[in-house]
């Protein structure tokens, strides 16, 4: 008390004694003119007095004894388990191609191949005694394929218009021979027990519905036909068959 100020004014009757790196201290007349410090002073205190809560809640603060908080250590692990799923869910997460360099794999077509033009199967059918009889050994030949319809009238008109040295064969469903063929006519008729005929064809059977392969000497199909019809559509053919 009574010492002069950093300034040397004089001594300050009012005030304690203060340190001098403070320098000159001030002090207006009117409080109104340290409202804007006094707003920033107590912002500051509320922002520490939140930071302190929330470090005791997380149980960040130090304990009495002085040893390490609970809280960091579990923080610590909480961090490392969040950077690990990170890490995981990135190495495991689907990726678009980028590269046009890969192969582009196209689904197998639905519809099979046909099979004009290629060679007829190696198959051996039965006849009315259940004797294995070998398709390939009655060429060349019109194959009737009889499952789905007799059709008598069809079979009878393509008999009549076979040309000599072209047999006329009817292949029927299951193991029994039908219809059965009469006795020294000119057509042969077989069955298919395991229907591989049909499925060489890929052909559905359908009611009324008969249709006809027409093979050549060298066991080429030159020529199917999805439903047999009026002999005149293939007349040409068997006696191409025939030379």
């Amino acid at each position: 008390m009574g010492k002069p100020d950093a300034e040397g004014q004089g001594p300050s009757e009012e005030l304690p004694d203060l340190p001098p790196e403070w320098g000159r201290v001030v002090v207006p007349d009117d409080a109104s003119a340290l409202a804007e410090e006094a707003a920033q002073l107590r912002r500051e205190l509320r922002r520490r007095t939140s930071a302190t809560r929330w470090r005791r809640r997380l149980g960040l603060t130090a304990r009495p004894d002085g040893r390490p908080p609970l809280g960091l250590p579990l923080l610590l692990l909480l961090v490392a388990v969040l950077a690990t799923s990170v890490g995981l869910v990135t190495v495991t997460w689907p990726r678009s191609s980028r590269g046009t360099d890969r192969p582009t794999v196209l689904p197998q077509s639905a519809t099979p191949a046909p099979l004009f033009g290629r060679s007829l199967p190696a198959l051996d059918l039965v006849d009315v005694d259940q004797t294995p009889v070998p398709l390939r050994g009655l060429l060349p030949a019109m194959i009737v394929l009889v499952d789905g319809c007799a059709c008598a009238a069809q079979v009878a008109a393509a008999a009549s218009a076979a040309p000599d040295g072209v047999q006329v064969v009817t292949v029927a469903g299951g193991r029994e021979v039908t219809p059965a063929p009469p006795v020294g006519g000119p057509v042969r008729a077989l069955a298919d027990p395991a229907g591989e005929l049909r499925a060489a064809l890929h052909l559905t059977a359908r009611p009324d519905t008969a249709p006809a392969l027409l093979v050549d000497r060298a066991g080429t199909v030159v020529r199917v036909l999805p439903e047999l019809g009026a002999a005149a559509d293939y007349r040409n053919d068997l006696v191409r068959l025939a030379g």
